[in-house]
């Protein structure tokens, strides 16, 4: 073995060093100071494959270890429900539903109108021999028949119709509709006119001699205008269809009291049932003109009807909607040819003859006896037989028929 150097420590004493053989940096000098050459304690480095713990940040006490942490792990997002599971069921499931009762929907408001048609009856209107030539657009011809046919004897009573034998008419109206306003003119019973075979007459006698094909003949001759549809409807008829939309607003400028239609109503707008605006359009005796006030009482009551009629409740109430279609089948009867298409087309028409939509007019007349006027009444025909009622002004269209 070398020889230790000399002046070192001797082994055994506390300065002796064991690896360098004297006191180094390693060893505690005097006063408790290690060594400039003491072996220095090498950090422990962790292992990649040991579990580190993360100390707690926050949330521990003073002097107190750090725990670690225990947050839950993120949870899962929802599952979507399906309609077999107990979730909610998918859109897709709700919205057939929702076409399906849409679709049974369009089909009672097709189903019910073609079931009204064919119980409504049909009448023979058009007459022989030479006629107008066909003219554009569509001109109808309404004849409200004073018949009680349909009417009970107590009804009879109630409504105070009489039980006058019979077929007579106290409406007759002509509907134009075409590329311009549709027109309904009221011409008055009492109208003196050429009846074919029996000589200058009133109007409505023709319904009397000859039931529709004389009065359409009588008016087609008097007038040129091609009527292309009839429509007819009873005293019944009236009462059902006003009761069906729930009543009408009637607007009398005077009270009004005519014992002989059951007639009792105050001045100014008021609500009408059934009997009450039929005895409305009736009355004759109650106001100065007559027969010609009676007329625009009538065209008043269509109107209302067609104002009620085109309201979104009569769609959407199923009741509402079977009672106006079923309201008139036992008195309402449409011309032979006339098919379900060209009967909506005449329901629609009298739905727009209120104000920008429409003209309701009397058929111009020079007097109270009733004479046509011959010039403005022909100027009025010719608007309707060429289809230019957007022409006809407040000089031809008045209530009463007069000049204003």
């Amino acid at each position: 073995m070398a020889d230790r150097p000399r002046g070192g420590p001797e082994e055994g004493t506390p300065e002796y060093n064991w690896l360098y053989g004297k006191r180094g940096s390693g060893a505690p000098a005097a006063g408790g100071e290690p060594g400039d050459d003491a072996t220095r304690a090498v950090p422990r480095q962790p292992r990649s494959d040991e579990t580190r713990v993360i100390p707690q940040v926050s949330g521990h006490r003073s002097g107190e270890a750090p725990r670690p942490s225990t947050a839950p792990p993120p949870a899962a997002p929802p599952r979507p429900a399906s309609s077999g599971g107990r979730g909610l069921p998918r859109p897709r499931f709700r919205l057939k539903w929702i076409f399906g009762l849409i679709l049974l929907w369009i089909l009672f408001l097709v189903a019910v109108p073609v079931f009204a048609w064919t119980k409504v009856d049909k009448v023979d209107f058009e007459p022989s021999g030479h006629r107008p030539d066909d003219q554009p657009g569509t001109t109808y011809l309404l004849v409200g028949s004073d018949s009680r046919a349909d009417l009970s004897a107590a009804e009879r009573k109630e409504l105070g119709t009489g039980n006058a034998s019979g077929q007579r008419t106290d409406t007759i109206m002509l509907l134009h509709t075409g590329s311009g306003p549709n027109l309904l003119m009221s011409i008055p019973r009492d109208s003196l006119v050429d009846i074919p075979g029996h000589g200058t007459t009133k109007i409505n006698a023709a319904f009397a001699y000859g039931g529709a094909k004389l009065l359409v003949r009588t008016i087609e001759g008097a007038t040129g205008i091609h009527v292309d549809d009839y429509v007819e409807i009873g005293l019944g008829g009236v009462v059902n269809v006003v009761d069906a939309v729930g009543g009408v607003e009637i607007c009398p400028k005077t009270a009004m009291q005519d014992k002989l239609a059951n007639l009792d109503v105050k001045a100014g707008c008021q609500e009408a049932d059934g009997p009450t605006a039929l005895a409305y359009a009736r009355s004759r005796h109650a106001q100065k003109l007559g027969d010609i006030d009676r007329a625009q009482h009538q065209r008043e009551v269509v109107s209302a009807v067609g104002k009620k009629v085109v309201s979104p409740w009569t769609v959407l109430n199923p009741f509402r909607y079977w009672r106006l279609n079923m309201a008139g089948v036992d008195s309402v009867a449409f011309g032979e040819g006339t098919n379900p298409i060209r009967a909506a087309l005449f329901a629609s028409a009298m739905t727009h003859v209120n104000g920008d939509n429409g003209l309701t007019c009397g058929v111009p007349i020079a007097d109270l006896a009733v004479h046509w006027d011959p010039d403005r009444a022909k100027q009025m025909f010719r608007a309707i037989i060429e289809d230019e009622t957007d022409k006809v002004g407040k000089s031809l269209c008045s209530p009463s028929g007069q000049p204003q």
